[in-house]
């Protein structure tokens, strides 16, 4: 026979009032909270795994963020290489125009000083600053303006080659930026000829141009095109040779005053050299050069203002200012819209990135929500049902715990 003490009665009574109790209180508490899960206690395997999707939802806010971040320095590049290529346009319809033989002095005087305005514009786009304040053309050296002057008033790049990457997901880097250096110092130069400080006095090199850029690569078959040096020998002939000093073939190989010839694929014409015994003049076409925008506009405008066209040979020293401008321009813009096509690649990446990190968030969300969220019409079926009980026992403790032996005595 077992023997059931008060004491016991009142022990079990309570313990089973507080475990009631503690039931109503936690189903209050998810329904207040919206939550299944408050503690680890209330469903440790849940509650693991919602600490790791936790984890994943704030690995994706990161990326998310990082996403933001990289497109919008991409679109504040991109916008920036747009309003360059605008005023290069504009740069190359004034040097269109100064090309016009019916200009006057003052004319191209006009001309240069618009130019040197768009010059200082360009300028202006290439020292284009981020909402950090840092230059976004500098490479690593934010801090650094990218293009200043020198004491000459000369353009110059101040910052590095370096380019910034960025992670936008696990294993997915972007790059956010680009070098003032590659976008508008290290750009393809029109070919162009030197004469030698030794040549016969007023003789001089002209109208250089790339006629057959296939004829060129043929020349140079397997290697890379360098400089051509032309010579107008004493019995006047026309020796062509590269860089290896290897002949190169000159059609016609005979010079004469101020016709042109043709030297793998390039056209030129020599003016004023006097083939005679001892009498060897030197001239260097220049090829794979590389120019600096702003350098080609410096030049453009310094011509503009100095270039005497009254003589032979200033008036061809101004065609050439001209024709190399307009195939510098034309390769400058050429630049920046490749860089432009660069960027919108980037741009889509970065753009299907964001739509992943989306999805990825929602999915996850999805996951945690059916982990932890409440489902408020159990929720509150249990409550009721876990009140009734409650009160019950409460009832019964009641009656129970007003019994005594001593009553039957």
């Amino acid at each position: 026979m077992m023997r059931i003490s008060s004491q016991q009665v009142f022990s079990s009574g309570i313990n089973r009032l507080q475990e009631l109790n503690t039931s109503l209180n936690n189903t209050q508490q998810q329904i207040s909270t919206g939550k299944r899960v408050n503690q680890p206690s209330d469903d440790p395997v849940a509650a693991a795994r919602i600490l790791k999707l936790d984890q994943e939802l704030a690995r994706v806010e990161t990326y998310q963020r990082n996403v933001d971040l990289a497109d919008n320095r991409l679109k504040q590049e991109e916008s920036a290489l747009a309003s360059s290529v605008d005023v290069l346009q504009r740069i190359r319809e004034l040097t269109v125009q100064a090309g016009s033989g019916a200009l006057s002095a003052n004319d191209r005087l006009s001309i240069a000083s618009e130019l040197d305005e768009r010059l200082g514009q360009l300028a202006n786009i290439a020292n284009t600053r981020d909402a950090s304040g840092e230059y976004i053309f500098s490479g690593f050296q934010g801090s650094t303006r990218t293009f200043q002057q020198d004491a000459s008033g000369s353009w110059g790049y101040h910052g590095d080659e370096g380019q910034r990457v960025l992670e936008i997901d696990d294993g997915v880097t972007v790059a956010i930026s680009d070098n003032g250096k590659g976008i508008f110092v290290n750009v393809p130069a029109a070919v162009t000829g030197e004469s030698s400080p030794l040549n016969t006095s007023g003789a001089f090199i002209s109208g250089v141009t790339l006629a057959s850029q296939a004829d060129l690569q043929a020349a140079y078959a397997g290697g890379f095109p360098d400089d051509i040096s032309i010579q107008v020998e004493e019995d006047g002939d026309i020796v062509a040779t590269d860089s290896q000093g290897g002949n190169l073939a000159v059609t016609p190989p005979n010079y004469q005053s101020g016709e042109p010839f043709v030297v793998a694929g390039i056209e030129a014409t020599i003016t004023g050299s006097l083939p005679a015994a001892g009498n060897v003049d030197t001239y260097t076409l220049k090829i794979n050069e590389k120019q600096s925008v702003f350098g080609t506009i410096e030049n453009l405008i310094a011509g503009l203002e100095s270039i005497d066209k009254t003589t032979a040979r200033g008036m061809a020293a101004y065609d050439d200012l001209i024709a190399n401008s307009l195939s510098n321009l034309d390769s400058a813009q050429e630049s920046i819209v490749l860089k432009q096509t660069e960027l919108g690649g980037r741009m889509n990446a970065v753009e299907s990135t964001r739509t992943f990190l989306a999805d990825s968030s929602v999915y996850t969300s999805e996951i945690r929500s059916q982990l932890e969220d409440i489902d408020y019409a159990e929720a509150i079926s249990n409550l009721s049902f876990q009140s009734f009980v409650l009160q019950a026992a409460q009832q019964s403790f009641a009656q129970v715990s007003q019994l005594s032996l001593f009553d039957q005595i």
